[in-house]
């Protein structure tokens, strides 16, 4: 691992620790945050470990580097293997990328509306 991967690492965690002390002493919201993701990871119907693991990949594809840096911790404290892990990096990998299909699919039809419609010119 590079330095400045660990030291960025380091700075989210210090950061993050910093600020939940912070906002759990001075915002109601952020406290209601804290049940509603307490809630969220409850093991139900899905265990928590199966929750962290959509959290990854959801985290990937929105780029949250600190919610990564939690969620993927979280998950190997539940006991997750590093190919799971790394599964659930590969969805988030996907479901970036498979939007961007649907736009492909659109944007297929385009050419031919225009070739077809002489008036939408």
């Amino acid at each position: 691992m590079k330095n400045l991967d660990r030291e960025k690492i380091e700075q989210i965690i210090q950061t993050r620790k910093q600020a939940h002390a912070f906002y759990l002493k001075k915002s109601k919201t952020y406290q209601s945050f804290v049940s509603l993701e307490e809630a969220t990871y409850e093991d139900c119907a899905l265990s928590k470990l199966q929750k962290e693991l959509i959290a990854i990949g959801v985290s990937v594809v929105l780029n949250c580097e600190s919610c990564m840096e939690w969620h993927i911790k979280q998950a190997l404290d539940g006991g997750a293997a590093e190919n799971e892990i790394i599964e659930a990096i590969e969805v988030g990998i996907e479901m970036g990328g498979g939007p961007a299909t649907v736009s492909a699919r659109f944007a297929m039809n385009v050419p031919d509306y225009y070739s077809k419609n002489d008036t939408a010119k």
